[in-house]
């Protein structure tokens, strides 16, 4: 791979010379085994540990196939799904890649004893299969994590709708989490040339999913003055969704769970911040089987409080079961509640009436399709929304990284480095980013 490495860092390789360069055998890859999906069998949620599940290994270079490319990857990030991947919950990915692997001979590369992780990259396009012409070696790119088929009709108003639709990395192989990536070629999208490339690997899935979600027509479709309550508004996730509604003229009421996440809050521009901890709101009995209306009532009164009388027109959902009584309630007559994931709990409970008397809707969205991806990453591109890397590890640390998600112990996103030899690597356009530097370094050091 050094060779692979030497070239990049030139800064003058060709294209040529990039279609040139011989493709190693192997290379390092972030992995969970197929022989180890029992190992935290019993074993409390909390208390499964990635460092024991992600292995760094040698792995063969996969076959390209017609319409893929191939990646040289300088950094990655972590996302939840490594995490569910890592603890085998709520199922094994294995599944996922079995299930792939007999839709066709292609797709059977897939179902392997091992799986290689990882929903986000950013490096340089090393080879491109047949059918490939907006992308050539040497390229400098990011990908997002939309892995399509587009064989069916479903798929062609909105790719996110296609039945054979995956998460690249948690129900594909050869994900990001390596030196080097397989990738549809519909995944590539402009590196943002005013970041590093630890930085311009992490927005990827949660850019994308917070684009969807709340401003996408497909989701939340968020408008001017719209309040919006973004639970978890200093998160990977979350942090994305408090820029977005800053930059669309709404106004977001940020849930954050300690002073240290509503200080990077106000530092994005944000005003109304509710601290959960400080204002002890408490939503289940201590069994967590009952919930308590009193608290969505003084949930809600906290919010008119700092909204000026006003309800909130759009919930942005992810944390689930412990929440989603609460947004359901909270949400103004005829408002949204879109939800996107359930990182506390996948049965949600709330009082329907509220729902149904009041006219409110909830949204299911999942990730992003390419338009919106691409759209989403243009932002980014123009400093409009800037990156929330907050710390960086190395490939072999990968399982660190993994338990700090998995222990909420981050901000932001939390990157790693693949081939790139240290941070701080990658930048091309230094005017824009000494315009941004302020926001961009926002989550460091959290």
């Amino acid at each position: 791979m050094q060779h692979i490495l030497d070239a990049i860092m030139a800064g003058d390789t060709s294209p040529e010379e990039f279609a040139g360069l011989e493709l190693p055998e192997s290379y390092r890859a972030v992995t969970v085994h197929k022989d180890e999906v029992d190992m935290f069998e019993g074993v409390p949620s909390k208390e499964k540990d990635p460092r024991k599940s992600l292995h760094v290994d040698d792995v063969p270079v996969p076959e390209l196939g017609p319409g893929e490319a191939l990646v040289a990857v300088m950094a990655s990030a972590i996302n939840y799904n490594t995490v569910w991947t890592s603890i085998f919950e709520p199922v094994s990915t294995f599944g996922f890649l079995e299930r792939y692997g007999r839709i066709s001979p292609l797709a059977k590369r897939h179902d392997l004893p091992y799986h290689v992780v990882g929903s986000d990259l950013a490096g340089v396009v090393l080879k491109t299969g047949v059918g490939v012409h907006n992308w050539k070696p040497g390229d400098r790119v990011v990908a997002h994590c939309l892995s399509v088929e587009l064989e069916h009709p479903d798929g062609h108003n909105d790719t996110m709708l296609d039945p054979e639709q995956r998460i690249w990395g948690f129900e594909t192989n050869f994900g990001g989490l390596a030196e080097v990536a397989l990738v549809k070629a519909n995944q590539l999208m402009p590196k943002p040339e005013h970041l590093t490339w630890e930085e311009a690997a992490s927005p990827g899935l949660v850019n994308s999913t917070a684009y969807r979600q709340l401003v996408s027509a497909n989701g939340g479709n968020m408008k001017q003055g719209d309040n919006v309550l973004i639970w978890g508004a200093s998160g990977g996730l979350g942090g994305f969704a408090t820029q977005y509604a800053l930059n669309g003229g709404a106004t977001p009421i940020c849930v954050v769970s300690n002073e240290e996440k509503a200080q990077i809050c106000r530092a994005m521009g944000a005003e109304l911040i509710i601290n959960r901890s400080e204002e002890g709101y408490k939503f289940w009995n201590d069994e967590g089987t009952e919930q308590d209306p009193k608290e969505w009532r003084r949930f809600g009164k906290r919010i008119r409080e700092l909204t000026g009388g006003e309800d909130i027109d759009i919930v942005f959902e992810h944390p689930g079961r412990e929440t989603f009584g609460a947004s359901v309630f909270v949400t103004r007559k005829g408002g949204v509640i879109t939800t996107c994931a359930s990182t506390s709990g996948y049965m949600h409970e709330y009082d329907n009436r509220y729902l149904w008397m009041n006219l409110k809707r909830i949204i299911s969205s999942h990730f992003a399709n390419y338009r919106e991806s691409w759209e989403a990453n243009r932002l980014i591109a123009k400093g409009m929304i800037h990156p929330t890397v907050s710390r960086t590890y190395r490939l072999e640390e990968t399982g660190q990284a993994a338990l700090d998600v998995h222990h909420n112990k981050h901000q932001g996103k939390v990157g790693v480095l693949a081939l790139a030899p240290e941070e701080g690597l990658g930048v091309l356009d230094d005017e824009l980013r000494a315009r941004h530097l302020d926001k961009i370094n926002l989550f460091r050091g959290q």
